[in-house]
């Protein structure tokens, strides 16, 4: 079974690899309802104890998915964002692709961070879960990657228009255990925590085998208060799954690497052929070394992704492997290593 660890200032305890939903919500191609509550049964069977999932996913169906597959299940954890309203436009038709989801449900995104928009964000995610609670809130895509010059404009609303308020309301009266951001910059992180006491922070992309930027001022301030940290995009979006093998197009943050890119990964791919380990298996097993690394969560599609995650999870490597990468300068000289735990 999958080893959990401790979220202390939420008082839970977590799979050390979560169930990241998104793929639930139809990302980038069409997940029938069958494989959907496939999939997530043999993730729960698998012992992932942790699912998170999002408005944005799907516009909506990932989390109606994950509600069905979870309801009257007992020690889930499950995790889901502020940020987005979802409303009802009528003239949407069909499944055609819509920022990244290829979903027929007829919704369209609104930002709105405010007091008023986060409690509404959190009783409509009840919803269409059709759950009773939800565990931990994390504030979606908040910062400059996303809002770029409006991002000012929603950070207002998140602090000065009460978002965090909200949370931390929400927090006192135990409708959930915790709140944080969810992001794919380290940068927001550090800024919400002048503002707030989070609990958790989700961070996609940022502190993976391939770039550890995170390691500068956001991981050491989370360790110092105490805030767990939840790794997403260990893949950073495909690249550290598929490599650099011709016959396709890897994938960096959610479009095509570019070539600085896809040089790094090749030298990580070297490394990895010498030593015998699948490029998969060391991206996994690397951010958990981190001493503020609750889980990583990884989106999963089909029962079999499934099977190949835990596979990659259990992989013995060797210390040489993990001290070759340091030596090698294939990672940042400070970066804990699996070896170090």
């Amino acid at each position: 079974m999958i080893p959990f660890r401790t979220v202390p200032r939420a008082k839970i305890e977590v799979s050390e690899i979560g169930f990241g939903a998104a793929p639930l919500g139809n990302l980038y191609q069409p997940v029938t309802d069958m494989e959907a509550r496939a999939t997530l049964e043999r993730a729960l069977a698998a012992g992932m104890n942790y699912v998170d999932t999002a408005p944005h996913y799907g516009h909506g169906l990932s989390e109606r998915r994950v509600g069905d597959g979870l309801r009257e299940r007992q020690g889930i954890v499950l995790s889901t964002k502020v940020g987005r309203l979802l409303r009802a436009d009528p003239a949407l038709r069909g499944d055609a692709e819509r920022q990244g989801f290829r979903s027929p449900l007829p919704f369209e995104r609104h930002f709105d961070y405010s007091y008023d928009g986060v409690l509404r964000s959190h009783e409509d995610s009840l919803q269409r879960l059709g759950l009773a609670r939800i565990d931990l809130l994390y504030v979606h895509d908040i910062g400059v990657r996303t809002h770029g010059a409006d991002n000012g404009r929603y950070f207002d609303q998140l602090t000065q228009g009460g978002g965090l308020k909200a949370l931390e309301r929400l927090r006192d009266e135990g409708a959930i255990a915790g709140f944080g951001v969810g992001a794919n910059e380290w940068q927001v992180g550090v800024e919400v925590l002048q503002h707030a006491d989070c609990d958790v922070m989700l961070l996609a992309g940022r502190y993976t085998l391939l770039e550890q930027g995170a390691l500068e001022q956001f991981l050491p301030l989370c360790l110092s208060r105490q805030v767990s940290v939840i790794i997403g995009g260990a893949y950073n979006s495909g690249i550290l799954a598929t490599g650099t093998a011709p016959g396709h197009a890897p994938r960096y943050d959610y479009g095509e690497a570019p070539a600085d890119i896809v040089a790094r990964v090749a030298r990580l791919e070297a490394h990895c052929r010498e030593y015998q380990v699948p490029l998969a298996a060391a991206a996994l097993q690397f951010p958990l070394a981190h001493p503020a690394v609750a889980s990583v969560l990884l989106g999963l599609g089909s029962p079999g992704q499934v099977e190949d995650t835990i596979r990659l999870h259990g992989f013995e490597i060797p210390a040489e492997f993990w001290q070759g990468l340091r030596d090698a300068g294939l990672i940042a000289p400070d970066a804990p290593l699996p070896t170090d735990r």
